[in-house]
């Protein structure tokens, strides 16, 4: 019985994110990480805001730019932006992502070549969670300013025409 049912629920996922990432759409989303969900060299824990934009250019195919604030502890602040992309698979709301960002802190700068694999729940038409495991390789110093971790956020799929979908 519990294996029925969690056919049926794949089977409503699916359908559910059916033609999400079509081209012509914009995103916007916002995401969180640290809280010591995240770990480094240097530091145990830390906050992390990022905002990002993208536009579906193909069918499961977006290119992306980001900015973001972090704050670790007993660190300066940092600003990172970047450009990157992600790809949607088989529609079904699971990304990868490549990203190449540029973090400035005081007296520190470093480029990271980032990846991201994660997965985008539909919780409105427009409107999704997005929980994203991440890792950024620091060109710098990749012991102490390499970090991986885990990233929530939301983001919320645009339509390019009201009357489209």
């Amino acid at each position: 019985m519990k294996k029925i049912v969690f056919v049926i629920a794949a089977m409503l996922v699916s359908l559910a994110s059916h033609a999400q990432f079509e081209a012509g759409k914009a995103y916007v989303g916002a995401s969180l990480s640290g809280f010591d969900l995240s770990y480094n060299g240097l530091t145990k824990g830390h906050m992390n805001l990022q905002g990002k934009v993208g536009y579906l250019f193909a069918d499961n195919l977006m290119g992306t730019a980001q900015i973001a604030y972090d704050k670790k502890e007993d660190v300066p602040y940092a600003i990172t932006v970047g450009a990157g992309g992600r790809y949607y698979i088989e529609q079904n709301g699971l990304f990868l992502g490549a990203s190449v960002l540029f973090k400035h802190q005081d007296r520190y700068d470093d480029m990271l070549p980032s990846v991201q694999v994660g997965y985008s729940f539909f919780v409105s038409r427009t409107v999704t969670v997005e929980p994203e495991i991440y890792y950024e390789q620091s060109f710098k110093n990749h012991k102490d300013y390499s970090q991986f971790g885990l990233r929530i956020g939301i983001g919320v799929y645009l339509f390019r025409d009201p009357k489209q979908n």
